[in-house]
């Protein structure tokens, strides 16, 4: 990875803890397959970070030692191939570690919606008299807001406890999520439709699956109540984006959104001039205690890895259906 990314990951805690394991080479550009090839040769243990090459058939000739592919972010689709499932390489994420910061920009982002934040934000600064800057939807508290969950991630949970720590009444969709664990976490089961059709904050937290493309379509959408938000802080790839934005051209809804279709959002683009929409550029996970942990989670894989004992954040080939 770049060296800049290398150094917001692994403090100098971390990187200590990595030298006593071995002796790290840092491969300064992780698109170089030719670099990449002869870091390889010698390499127990590959550490991947955003933009490195796909560790495809070729790259892995070039690998005869290699046991670990330990991923510093989520998805591994980009890096991984089932070649190397094939070869019996280990592979292990640090997707974990990002649930607490996106968390909580959802859980800023649902209290922005409630009290219509982004609309006063936008008219002050768009020139709007103050006389009709303060005129907006109602606006509600968090205590007693019906919020509904898509998807009992480990994103999804860590913000199902903040909202509930704040009074929300929660009620998730997911097909996976039984009686017993619902209650632990202390919310409601109910179907998609029912979910929308009754929750002033929708938020998504549910996997970029093959099945689970536009699982929020013009259909879906309509079910949303006039005056609820939707926050999306996991994948555009959940959402119809022109079913949403010709919702939200209507006034009818307010979205906070930090994922998108065409990224870098274009300057262009009719969302960033909505004063119900809340934008952020695809930043949530982008913390500094965040980013850290990325590290740590990834050494301490690195560890068990070398020491023979099971990992914690192991992936299977599953993990390569996943959409980056």
């Amino acid at each position: 990875m770049a060296p800049a990314l290398r150094e917001q990951l692994f403090t100098a805690d971390a990187w200590q803890r990595l030298s006593r394991l071995a002796d790290p080479v840092l491969v300064e550009r992780p698109g170089d397959r030719t670099a990449l090839a002869a870091a390889l040769a010698d390499a127990d243990v590959l550490v991947t970070g955003w933009g490195t090459a796909r560790l495809d058939a070729e790259l892995l000739a070039s690998a005869p030692r290699l046991g670990l592919l330990a991923h510093t972010g989520g998805a591994v689709s980009p890096y991984a191939t089932q070649a190397v499932f094939d070869r019996g390489v280990r592979v292990t994420q640090a997707g974990a570690a990002m649930a607490r910061p996106v968390a909580e920009v959802a859980l800023a982002f649902t209290l922005a919606l409630l009290h219509r934040i982004h609309r006063f934000d936008h008219a002050l600064r768009g020139g709007v008299p103050w006389s009709r800057a303060g005129t907006a939807p109602e606006r509600h508290q968090i205590l007693g807001c019906p919020i509904g969950v898509i998807g009992a991630s480990r994103t999804g949970r860590a913000y199902i406890e903040l909202v509930r720590a704040l009074g929300a009444e929660v009620t998730v969709a997911d097909p996976y999520l039984g009686p017993a664990e619902a209650a632990a976490l202390g919310v409601r089961v109910a179907g998609l439709d029912e979910l929308l059709a009754t929750s002033r904050i929708t938020v998504v937290h549910a996997p970029a699956l093959a099945e689970t493309r536009h699982l929020l379509g013009r259909r879906e959408l309509a079910l949303l109540p006039d005056g609820a938000g939707l926050v999306n802080t996991a994948r555009s790839w959940l959402v119809d984006e022109a079913a949403l934005l010709d919702e939200l051209r209507t006034g009818r809804l307010d979205a906070a959104l930090d994922v998108y279709d065409a990224e870098p959002l274009p300057v262009e683009h009719p969302l960033r001039t909505l004063p119900n929409v809340l934008l952020t550029p695809h930043q949530a996970a982008a913390t500094v205690e965040g980013r850290q942990a990325l590290g740590d989670s990834t050494v301490a894989e690195i560890e068990r890895h070398l020491g023979g004992r099971d990992l914690l954040h192991q992936v299977g080939r599953e993990a390569l259906e996943r959409v980056e």
